[in-house]
């Protein structure tokens, strides 16, 4: 058991914390055995308060992802005893639950003909089933794999949390209505569905690289995971342009995890970080993947163009020295090729840094009745930068109030104060 000094001292936090870090390989590992999405989820939640419930009396453990894994192993053992499951998993769970031990059940993964060998990665696939729509698909992965609420979904997308919630019930129900094979997908199947497995591991890296809540200005396992992922799937799929675009994006945007907050876990701005900080490795991996991208043919790809504007950031040595023009056109590119306000809102930025924030301004104001943006935090936080640039500093402060009041992270919402308060000086 860890011991008082451990860092796990407090067991409800750490509950907490490794529920966030374990969940998804949790319920993808329950997955894989009871091929049943709503029963793997019910699993979980049950490890989950067995470890509120043991924790805090029995201390937590030194390895409590396993943890949760034999608790959620025993509870479906109990109620298949109990006769609680249907019928037609019985033999299946009495065989992969209570008579195979863990070599047995490894030897077995082994010999089937399964390309990934990550239950991750699988369950990814199989959730991206072509009977669930894009949205679905999507919604479902994230509520699965990045382990993010319905909340948290909703405000990644800017929609309602109710839509978002009807989605992700409306994709369990028309996976089981349709009897999806929870298994890997053949190989002829895997290229219908890559579009949304990118875009999902594209999502849950957003996730962990800016929070949309909590205490946390980052949730850098996240990234972590999704770049895992990523790499095993341009192994798996080395011809695919829009793989390696990813991976590029993903390896160059994780260089910046450790400049990206201070010592006490404020944010720090892009271009008020150490650039000596930034992983070199890293974006030495990226520019390769993005490289291979281009080889491809894939270099007009949302992922490699992005991939492309962070490449920008990789190669100067300071933000002065930033090919802002470069990345203004890349991200007219990229609005060319994916339509979005987001993107536009993106591109009003790099213009000013090029032309200046009065430019800058008039692209920001001409998508204040957009729909999408309507709550959007970012929208009054780039408008307040850029007010406060244009020496308008009673403005400034206002939006980036509105900023703060809209963030439903904490640190980012403590940096806009602060913005706001400079501004009131």
């Amino acid at each position: 058991m860890a011991g008082s000094d451990s860092p796990l001292h407090d067991p409800r936090r750490a509950v907490e914390a490794v529920w966030r870090i374990e969940s998804a390989r949790l319920i993808a590992s329950l997955v894989r055995m009871v091929r049943d999405i709503d029963l793997a989820e019910e699993l979980a939640q049950d490890a989950l308060v067995a470890a509120l419930e043991h924790w805090p009396t029995s201390g937590v453990p030194d390895k409590p992802g396993a943890w949760l894994m034999a608790s959620a192993k025993n509870r479906a053992i109990d109620r298949l005893r109990q006769g609680k499951l249907h019928r037609e998993k019985d033999a299946f769970l009495a065989d992969e639950l209570d008579a195979q031990g863990e070599d047995a059940m490894r030897r077995s993964e082994a010999s089937l003909d399964d390309p990934f060998g990550d239950d991750l990665l699988r369950l990814v696939f199989i959730a991206c089933h072509p009977v669930l729509s894009m949205d679905a698909r999507v919604a479902l992965t994230l509520r699965l794999l990045g382990g993010l609420s319905t909340d948290e979904i909703a405000r990644a997308y800017l929609m309602p949390e109710a839509t978002v919630a009807q989605r992700i019930v409306r994709a369990k129900r028309n996976l089981a209505e349709a009897k999806a094979p929870f298994e890997t997908p053949g190989k002829t199947e895997i290229p219908e569905r890559l579009p949304s497995v990118l875009a999902v591991l594209y999502l849950i890296f957003n996730e962990g690289y800016s929070a949309t809540s909590g205490e946390q200005w980052m949730r850098p396992q996240l990234c972590e995971e999704s770049l895992r992922l990523c790499r095993i799937l341009t192994g798996l799929l080395p011809r695919e342009p829009e793989v390696h675009g990813l991976a590029a994006l993903m390896e160059i945007q994780s260089s910046r995890l450790g400049a990206r907050q201070g010592r006490d876990g404020e944010p720090v701005l892009l271009l008020d970080q150490d650039r000596s900080r930034w992983n070199q490795l890293l974006i030495h991996r990226g520019l390769s993947a993005l490289e291979r991208a281009r080889a491809l043919g894939g270099e007009s790809g949302p992922y490699a163009l992005q991939a492309a504007i962070a490449a920008c950031h990789a190669r100067a040595a300071s933000a002065d020295a930033t090919d802002w023009p470069r990345i203004a056109a890349l991200y007219g590119e990229l609005a060319r090729v994916m339509p979005s306000p987001v993107v536009e809102l993106n591109r009003a930025v790099a213009v000013g840094m090029a032309q200046g924030p009065a430019a800058a301004l008039a692209l920001v104001d001409a998508l204040a009745d957009e729909p999408i943006l309507r709550g959007y935090h970012l929208l009054s936080s780039v408008r307040a930068d850029l007010l406060a640039k244009l020496d308008r500093p009673s403005e400034a402060a206002q939006e980036f109030r509105r900023a703060a009041a809209l963030t439903r992270n904490q640190r980012e919402r403590e940096l806009l104060i602060r913005r706001a308060t400079d501004c009131e000086r």
